[in-house]
């Protein structure tokens, strides 16, 4: 796939997933097999902009070869400015968000509800892709509604506007994330161009990658919510939809070196910008279920369930360790 002048190798993109793709948690993906890695969205709004949290997800990693800045906003001149500081930032490629369904996004008119304005959607493409020298990509859904599937539309309006490339999740706003992924809708949308598509919904393994791309055309996958606890679904998609054996699922001993890196990258950077320890680990909680869940109720003793109840409470990184490798000991007992 290419986006501007980058070959994307692999076709499988890390979703934007706001409160979950910060940096260490990217960092995890890519090494994973993870072709590229957006970051969370970060609002335009000029009043935002100088909020830690924006001006954090605006930030690039340095660890990241091809950073991806997603935007939020419906202010043609906003969208620009903050696109002008992403780059500045070390962006490489803008993505501009028009598929976020949640209430309190719609609500002030960004994400899905823009594609209701086809001729916003258009300004603010136009005015982002002028903006910058990067190239510059889009995420929407099919459409605000059954009735009004309009994916197609925009996306021609996104190649004119000189755009490098449309991810279509495969459901309406009105859908958000319930009902089923339609693979006819985003095949609508790779007819309608010929910069790249990227699927997008329901991709939760090779299997279900390998669907999209045949039913649907994409030129690459998107995943999102598969993706939490579970970054080898990345080197694993790659696998099978290169030809070759799925390499299945981790081991153990795998699972156990992860879930440890992952969480000194967490402390590293969490506590290099400023936060305490305690709020460090607390943050990191939300992944542990995630990476754990599958392995506890392996144990038929229950034991390790148990644990994992205690080890998702813990405050202390030092203790969180200690529970974490007795998490583990245990299961290779029982194994």
């Amino acid at each position: 796939m290419q986006i501007g002048p980058y070959n994307i190798e692999g076709g499988v993109v890390l979703a934007p997933m706001a409160g979950v793709t910060d940096a260490p948690f990217r960092r995890i993906c890519l090494r994973r097999g993870a072709s590229l890695a957006v970051g969370e969205m970060a609002s335009s709004k000029e009043g935002l902009r100088t909020t830690d949290m924006t001006m954090r997800r605006l930030a690039c990693d340095a660890q990241d070869q091809l950073p991806v800045v997603q935007l939020l906003g419906a202010d043609p001149l906003e969208m620009a400015s903050a696109a002008q500081t992403a780059v500045a930032c070390g962006a490489k490629i803008i993505d501009i968000n028009f598929g976020c369904p949640a209430r309190v996004v719609c609500g002030k008119a960004c994400g899905s509800a823009i594609m209701r304005e086809p001729q916003l959607a258009q300004s603010i493409m136009r005015s982002v892709a002028d903006a910058v020298s990067v190239p510059v990509t889009v995420k929407m859904r099919t459409g605000w509604d059954e009735h009004s599937k309009n994916a197609p539309l925009l996306a021609r309006m996104a190649q004119d506007a000189g755009l490098s490339a449309v991810t279509v999740h495969g459901r309406t706003r009105a859908q958000r994330f319930s009902g089923t992924v339609s693979l006819s809708d985003i095949a609508a949308v790779v007819h309608a161009v010929t910069i790249p598509v990227i699927a997008n919904g329901d991709i939760d393994g090779p299997q279900a990658a390998l669907r999209a791309l045949r039913a649907s055309g994409a030129a690459a996958v998107m995943v999102g919510r598969a993706a939490r606890g579970n970054p080898w679904i990345f080197q694993r998609i790659r696998a099978v939809c290169s030809g070759r054996p799925d390499p299945g699922e981790p081991s153990l001993d795998e699972r156990r070196l992860t879930v440890f890196e992952h969480l000194e990258e967490h402390l590293k950077y969490w506590m290099s910008e400023g936060c305490q320890e305690r709020y460090a680990v607390r943050s990191f909680r939300m992944h542990l279920r995630p990476y754990l869940k599958e392995a506890a109720c392996a144990d038929a003793s229950g034991a390790a369930g148990r644990l994992l109840d205690v080890i998702v409470r813990t405050d202390e990184a030092e203790c969180l360790r200690e529970n974490l490798e007795t998490f583990f000991s245990s299961l290779r007992e029982t194994n």
